[in-house]
Order: C-alpha cells, then structure tokens, then sequence
C-alpha cells in the first residue's frame, strides 16, 4: 500500500514538474507571439512615418538615408511575416505604445523646427531613438527564438537586427560629420 502511494506521489511530482515546464514553454511561446505583433506594428508605424521624414529633411544624406531605410523596412516586414509562418500565426500587429510615442515626437519636431537648421539633428535623434527600440526588440525576440527551438526565426531576426544596428551606425555618422555640426554653425 505505501509502495501505491508513494509511486502515486513520485507520478505525481513528474506531472507537476512536466506541466510547469509546458506551462513556462507556453508562456514563454505567447510572450514571443505578443512581442513579434508588437513590432510588426510598429514597423509598418515606420513605414508609414519615413516618407514623411525623407521629405522633411534639408540634408540630401539624411534624404538618402531615410529613403534607403524605408526599402529595408520593408524587408523587415516581409521578414517578420515570414517569422509568423515558422510559429504558424498570422501577420497581426498589436498596437506599440512605445513607436506611437516615438513617432508623435518626431512629428512634433518636424512641426516646431521646419525650417530651422536644427531641424536634421532632431529627426536624427528621433529616428535613432526608433532604431534603438527595434535594435532592442529584434535582440530579445531572436533570443527568445533560440531559446523555443525556432532556428529559422533566429536567422530571420538576426538579419533585421544587423541591418538595424548598420542602420543607427550609418544614422550616427550623418550627425556626427554634418548634420549636427550645420545645427550648431547656424
């Protein structure tokens, strides 16, 4: 009889021990699902935001850039598409608050500084300040995809983080050798 318990209790233990594992797979599972919604709203936010920025800056480099940028990102949303095929999701944003407060900076700096040779610094800063949140975002949700067993995401997402972190480096260099040089002069 003790021998019945005691195997009931040990059985037991195992299916606890294995339903807590599945229960930290799964949410590790949605958390990857919610985060991969977040930034595929946010990129298509991006999207919609660099013509308006390409069109607002006085430097033809930073033009340059953030048109280069609007291809790339476009990219990133075909990626991303194809990172809610390995999970067997479908493409879904969910809004970000974090790229809509971004973005609204941004827009306010194109408005309170059109015209000012300031202006191009301040884009600049707000289009780091995007790329410093997806450089975050890409790096946890590759993690995050190596830690689920999902190699083809994990090289999905490592290319997009490259070109993000090539993008801030390219971002940086403008401001550093022109543009926020030509905001001080003035």
């Amino acid at each position: 009889m003790e021998r019945i318990i005691l195997r009931e209790i040990v059985g037991l233990r195992v299916h606890a021990s294995e339903d807590m594992t599945m229960a930290k797979q799964k949410m590790l599972d949605d958390l990857f699902h919610d985060t991969l919604k977040d930034i595929y709203f946010a990129e298509k936010k991006i999207l919609a935001t660099l013509p308006k920025m390409a069109k607002a800056a006085q430097s033809a480099e930073l033009k340059a850039a953030f048109e280069k940028h609007r291809t790339e990102t476009e990219g990133h949303v075909a990626r991303l598409e194809k990172v809610f095929g390995v999970i067997g999701k479908k493409p879904v944003g969910k809004t970000c608050a974090a790229i809509m407060g971004i973005t609204e900076e941004g827009a306010e700096i194109m408005d309170e500084y059109k015209g000012s040779p300031a202006l191009d610094a301040g884009l600049l800063a707000a289009a780091q300040a995007v790329e410093h949140y997806e450089i975050s975002r890409y790096g946890t949700l590759r993690t995050w995809a190596g830690e689920l067993g999902l190699n083809e995401a994990v090289t999905l997402l490592e290319a997009t983080l490259k070109e993000e972190k090539a993008t801030d480096e390219a971002l940086t260099k403008i401001a550093e050798s022109a543009v926020n040089v030509a905001a001080e002069a003035a």
